[in-house]
């Protein structure tokens, strides 16, 4: 939010300085973003009046003016299309000094002398641009130093509020807190009850009460939209942001930055029958004041007359029921609109105002009232015209109920370190309208006032005593507590051991974003049921990621059209699946090579990576948590369909590996093959405890096995049927051959396999040996109809 320093301290004077009320105001958890002048430094222009305006003799473009400072005549040259006989302006007189020490001269434009300048807020540095001359007041005094009519020495002081302050949007809101920290009181300007004039009401009425609790409305008859709006009210409306554009829309701005109420003028004569606050009927369309025609959403509170809907309750109105200069009778609202029900609602039409800036995060609910009575003074005293009765209507059931807190005293000093005794804790709370609903023995029982919707619970309390006592004379200490040592099971592996693992074999940790492209998951993962978001910050970052891969391959891309040759990068996070209708989360490691298998090197010979570089590295990654592992066969939408498989642990799904389908890689743009690898973080995480077992000292028997197979049997089924028929004097079995051809037949392949035995107390004996020889074959041949290969 952005305020003038001088209209705060119009409200409440601290003996501070700019620079220390700054300090203060950040000090106390308001964190001030800038604090700037209103302008730059310049001399010596003063009010000048324009007496008359002549065509240049030589220029088309140029005028000859006569203008007054009160005591002289001078002659100007001005090309400044809006200079009028009449008008006040600034004016330079020759010695002025501008904004850079750009002096003012005595000069000669065309042949025409010319004894100074009128000015434009630009040459004030009061804009970025001006298209003309910066009017000034018509009862502007003429030659009065302008920097001190505009009271130019003034500070912009832009305060970045958290979601949770939002009663400090707004003057009132400011002055409160500045007053608190300072222990003075503020004055805010007194708020007239207007008397009515007239009998004229426009009829309410509230179709959504738990959404628009409370509306306020009155109607002014024969306002003037000619009269200008004055001078100081457009100078602090521009110094909080706010350009002016009619004297109506300027008040109910005006107000909305004084009071943090925002407000709205309907022309009356535009609306039908009277006001409703209900929800959207289906299809229902709307042309805001910005121009664009939106097709309202069904859970958009919309302000409507008996005809037609008039604005998006809370966000915006809508052009034809908006005031003009054609405008006789307005009828002002003043509403309170739930902040849970008006939350994301202005983003959803890729809107976001200072209404609903401030009806997201909360505004006053017993505030309504008081600011139709403000807007209405103003208008009266600017426009003119006739205030009908106000006209509310309140749901008081659905109104926000005031929070009662309990507060203990010795809580009070455990958490701030520091004792601060019971009327001490009274007064400060006092100061920010917090009152004492009860008195316990130890401690109290407070009433938050209505503007403060963050306090809800007793740590709450003692924050605002913190923010006044002042966060910077809080005691240093540190914290005095058993802190018991959490047993970490050794069979568990963290995540960071396997991360280290994985740098160490050359890989490079990645870390993106949870929102990816829909496009991309539809690639991958055409399968799974995707999450997207509703208020997504891209088109290309809509829909919540169903696999790690999504973000790695981008990642990827990234660093090939940087000319990097070899890539491995991995990433640990959470995949986002939704099934039987409730999202799932699963903690997942993932991970991507291509290019080149090793680094560029006299010493190695180039070669790009393959299935079994990816395999190496898995098992190698697994062997940390002692995982009975294996692979087997298996089809992947995104994967290539023969170089895919899937990683059991003990015999249960946990993973998948495989090389990126072609035609993938081909839609995304990679070049080369790329090989992937994504597993369940919970299922490796739990490994196996190493135990002891002493070195057997007797020889171990080593027989070869040549089996002939089906192709398309295995190899780790074979291993697994090895296993379990070997006998328990097994130690380790290994494949080292691999044939193909026409001796072992067509579709059959050709496994030779080495099987070592050894007993740790004694030697095997060759029958013993022949025996456990002869179950495996016969079991490979009952389970695969292997034979031996002769």
């Amino acid at each position: 939010m952005k305020f003038s320093e001088y209209w705060l301290r119009e409200w409440v004077d601290p003996q501070l300085s700019s620079e220390a009320l700054v300090q203060q105001i950040t000090m106390a958890g308001l964190e001030v973003d800038a604090a700037e002048r209103v302008a730059k430094p310049f001399s010596g222009i003063v009010v000048g009046e324009v007496l008359s305006v002549e065509p240049h003799p030589d220029a088309d473009k140029l005028r000859v003016c006569k203008v007054s400072d009160g005591q002289e005549q001078f002659q100007v040259v001005c090309g400044a299309p809006n200079v009028v006989a009449g008008m006040k302006v600034p004016f330079a007189k020759i010695g002025a000094v501008l904004s850079g020490d750009f002096k003012i001269k005595k000069a000669k434009l065309r042949g025409i002398e010319s004894q100074g300048m009128l000015c434009s807020e630009e040459e004030l540095t009061l804009a970025e641009k001006s298209d003309g001359l910066m009017p000034l007041a018509a009862d502007a005094p003429v030659g009065a130093d302008v920097r001190s009519y505009l009271k130019l020495d003034d500070n912009i002081i832009d305060v970045d509020l958290t979601p949770n302050r939002s009663d400090c949007l707004s003057i009132l809101g400011m002055a409160r807190e500045v007053a608190a920290l300072n222990k003075i009181p503020f004055e805010a300007p007194e708020v007239k009850k207007m008397a009515a004039v007239t009998d004229d009401v426009f009829p309410v009425q509230i179709d959504a009460p738990d959404a628009c609790p409370r509306y306020v409305g009155r109607v002014i008859k024969g306002v003037d939209l000619s009269a200008p709006t004055p001078q100081w009210m457009v100078e602090k409306l521009r110094r909080s942001g706010i350009r002016s554009i009619d004297a109506v829309v300027d008040v109910t701005n005006f107000v909305m930055i004084e009071l943090g109420q925002p407000m709205h003028a309907f022309d009356l004569n535009e609306l039908a029958g009277g006001i409703v606050v209900r929800m959207p009927a289906p299809g229902e369309k709307l042309v805001l004041l910005d121009g664009q025609e939106i097709t309202i959403n069904p859970d958009t509170l919309v302000i409507a007359d008996k005809e037609k809907p008039l604005a998006l309750a809370g966000i915006m109105g809508g052009e034809h029921s908006g005031v003009s200069e054609k405008t006789k009778d307005i009828f002002l609202e003043s509403a309170f609109f739930a902040p849970l029900h008006l939350a994301g609602k202005a983003r959803s039409y890729g809107l976001h105002t200072d209404s609903s800036h401030r009806f997201e995060r909360g505004v006053d609910y017993a505030h309504q009232a008081r600011a139709i009575e403000r807007a209405t003074e103003l208008l009266l005293e600017i426009v003119g015209g006739q205030p009908g009765p106000v006209t509310e209507v309140c749901s008081k059931e659905h109104l926000p109920a005031k929070a009662l807190v309990n507060l203990r005293h010795a809580r009070v000093d455990e958490l701030l370190g520091v004792h601060l005794d019971r009327t001490r804790v009274e007064e400060m709370l006092a100061r920010l309208g917090l009152s004492v609903h009860k008195v316990a023995k130890d401690g109290w029982t407070f009433s938050a006032p209505t503007h403060r919707f963050d306090i809800s619970i007793e740590v709450d309390l003692i924050e605002e005593v913190a923010r006044l006592y002042g966060y910077n004379k809080l005691p240093v200490t540190e914290p005095m507590a058993p802190l018991g040592i959490k047993p970490l099971p050794e069979s568990k592996v963290s995540l960071r051991r396997l991360k280290l693992h994985l740098v160490s074999r050359g890989y490079q940790e990645a870390i993106t974003y949870s929102f990816v492209d829909q496009k991309v998951l539809n690639l991958l993962t055409p399968e799974e049921d995707t999450i997207n978001l509703a208020n997504p910050i891209a088109s290309d970052m809509a829909a919540m990621r169903t696999t790690l891969w999504a973000g790695l391959l981008q990642t990827a891309l990234y660093n090939q059209n940087r000319q990097q040759n070899r890539i491995r990068l991995f990433e640990s996070g959470l995949r986002f699946l939704k099934k039987s209708g409730q999202i799932q989360q699963d903690p997942m490691l993932a991970g991507l090579i291509m290019g080149a298998s090793m680094p560029e090197g006299w010493e190695s010979k180039k070669r790009t990576v393959d299935f079994y570089d990816v395999k190496g590295d898995l098992e190698s990654l697994l062997e940390i948590p002692g995982c009975n592992l294996s692979f087997r066969g298996a089809r992947h939408p995104a994967l290539h369909p023969g170089q895919t498989a899937e990683v059991l642990k003990d015999g249960q799904p946990i993973g998948v590996l495989g090389a990126l389908h072609p035609r993938i890689a081909k839609t995304l743009n990679l070049n080369g093959p790329l090989y992937l690898f994504e597993l369940c973080l919970n299922s490796i995480a739990d490994g196996q405890v190493p135990s002891f077992k002493g070195v057997s000292r007797f020889p171990e028997i080593r027989r070869d096995l040549a089996i002939v197979i089906d192709e398309q049997t295995p190899y780790a089924d074979v291993a697994l049927a090895i296993a379990q028929s070997a006998g328990e004097w097994r130690v380790h079995h290994e494949l080292f051959d691999v044939y193909h051809g026409e001796s072992v037949g067509a579709n059959k392949k050709s496994l030779a396999i080495s099987i070592v035995w050894r007993h740790p107390e004694r030697t095997l004996r060759d029958e013993e040996i022949t025996e456990a020889f002869d179950n495996v074959v016969k079991e490979l041949g009952n389970r695969f109809g292997a034979s031996l290969r002769s």
